[in-house]
């Protein structure tokens, strides 16, 4: 019974057998298996797109070039990013209307291989040929009439993925941070791919932007993976790339509506880490540039979600030390957020002096440049709020010996609306600043400060004359007061010299007794 049982399994086939009963010899046994594994490599993608190429084949012998696209893909697959040499594939207009899908999905799958840039002599042949076909596909995308279906996304989505996708590389950065200032002044890196990667974004950007491309059906392979590999580019050295990305990501926020609220989270985290941990990203500006036009469409009222952004990500992005390659734009998103929502403007302005720079100058008047953008959007009720504070630091802009500083400070006045909003508070805000300008007036080494703060004196005392020269007594008396102060400790210290060097004539130490320091408690 068991005996009956064993005879019924399958045996494994011993290699003399096989050689007897297929009648074929070893060699050619693996000839068989390499052109079959040959053909699939060839077919993987046709397959993949579940379009048959037997009648592409039929139609146009040139197009037999399996064995070839098979060499090019193991080779990608081996780990090697320089493929074997292929031939061109026939324009769109030399194949029948039924056939064009089919040779778009061939040229996709040639465009997938990515060559080393490197080395400007290395497959010279290849390079141009992928770069022709990239240009033939991108115009075909342009003018295609009708839906793209779902097997040629996935398609697509798989060759802008082999050529953007990639690890960037750049030269050390570490004394970067240090030197922010001098950046700009700083040859940009180019990427040595760039003749590729341009036609491949600027394919991408018109498959997003084509009205044949279905965002319901596109989200399945733009999705939020893809958006995330796509902002990690935004850290190229590149400034070319980084201007596509931006108007490539600006096109996806607009066309699928379900990707904006990951949009908006994933930018956050790239600043959170930019601001609290790294303060090196080289795509903060392009960012910005996004966000400036997001933050102008948004609905009033302002979701919850768009205030905390503003409070937690937009405004601690003053603290680091490059932002002059960013701050025009930064500048910018503020002030869309204060003319959305005037309430803004008090979180806005105490974050602008949280953050305001202390030994920075040219920072200094940036600062100074955004307040003036800000306050100019604010209402007289939210001006009231922080108008303290704020005067205090403006005060202590006006009296700087940086003229830049002081100058931009006294250019506040020149703006009617900031000008009406100090004259309606000028009881709180002229005591606060008076120190300021009547030092200015008085002894302040640059020309052109000491006439802008005279004309500003001039709008005081014109407008509230009492108050202007209630502010200047007591400014006259505490200069008395503090002269008077000086005097006194001037005293004690030369008495304190004369103990000295009557103590040093005689070789006696000098001893300072409790009750002499205690004398005079302001020395």
């Amino acid at each position: 019974m068991i005996k009956q049982i064993l005879n019924r399994l399958p045996r494994k086939p011993s290699k003399s057998s096989d050689n007897r009963e297929g009648g074929t010899s070893t060699s050619s046994s693996n000839a068989y298996t390499s052109s079959r594994n040959s053909d699939l490599a060839s077919n993987h993608y046709a397959n993949s797109s579940g379009a048959s190429f037997s009648g592409f084949h039929s139609t146009n012998s040139g197009l037999n070039l399996g064995n070839k696209i098979s060499q090019v893909v193991n080779a990608k697959l081996n780990g090697n990013t320089v493929a074997a040499s292929f031939e061109a594939l026939p324009n769109f207009k030399d194949v029948p209307n039924s056939e064009k899908q089919n040779l778009f999905i061939r040229k996709l799958n040639i465009c997938c291989i990515v060559f080393d840039f490197t080395d400007p002599t290395k497959n010279v042949k290849e390079k141009d040929i992928k770069r022709q076909t990239l240009l033939e596909i991108m115009d075909y995308v342009s003018s295609a009439n009708g839906k793209f279906s779902e097997i040629v996304m996935q398609e697509i989505v798989k060759m802008v993925s082999r050529n953007l996708f990639r690890a960037l590389t750049s030269a050390p950065r570490e004394n970067k941070v240090l030197l922010a200032f001098d950046l700009e002044e700083e040859e940009p890196s180019m990427d040595s791919a760039w003749p590729h990667l341009q036609v491949v974004y600027e394919f991408l950007l018109r498959f997003v932007a084509s009205p044949e491309t279905d965002a319901k059906l596109a989200k399945r392979y733009i999705d939020h993976s893809f958006v995330l590999r796509l902002l990690d580019l935004f850290d190229s050295e590149d400034p070319r790339e980084r201007e596509y990305l931006k108007t490539v990501l600006h096109r996806i926020y607009g066309k699928f509506m379900v990707h904006r609220p990951f949009i908006r989270k994933a930018i956050n985290n790239i600043f959170y880490r930019f601001i609290f941990e790294t303060e090196k990203h080289n795509g903060i500006a392009e960012l910005l540039e996004i966000l400036g036009s997001i933050i102008n469409g948004f609905a009033l009222p302002l979701k919850e979600e768009h205030k905390l952004f503003l409070v937690r990500a937009l405004i601690p992005l003053h603290k680091p030390k490059c932002i002059p390659m960013y701050h025009q734009q930064l500048s910018y998103c503020i002030t869309q957020f204060v003319e959305k929502d005037c309430k803004l403007a008090d979180s806005v302005i105490r974050g602008l002096l949280k953050y305001w720079p202390i030994t920075n100058s040219s920072k200094e008047v940036m600062f100074l440049g955004e307040l003036e953008e800000v306050l100019e959007a604010t209402q007289l009720a939210e001006f009231q709020r922080c108008m303290v504070p704020l005067f205090h630091q403006i005060g202590r802009c006006l009296s700087s010996s940086h003229f830049q500083v002081a100058e931009r400070a006294l250019f506040l006045w020149n703006n009617d609306h900031i000008e009406t909003l100090i004259k309606q508070n000028q009881n709180v805000i002229l005591p606060i600043i008076f120190p300021s300008l009547e030092k200015n007036a008085r002894s302040h080494w640059n020309p052109a400060v000491q006439s802008l703060t005279l004309n500003v004196r001039k709008i005081f005392s014109d407008t509230d004359p009492e108050l202007f020269e209630e502010c200047l007594h007591k400014f006259e008396e505490d200069q008395a007061q503090e002269n008077e102060v000086k005097s006194k400790r001037e005293a004690t210290w030369k008495r304190l010299e004369e103990i000295a060097a009557m103590k040093a004539a005689s070789n006696e130490p000098v001893l300072v007794s409790p009750k002499a320091t205690t004398r005079n408690p302001s020395c």
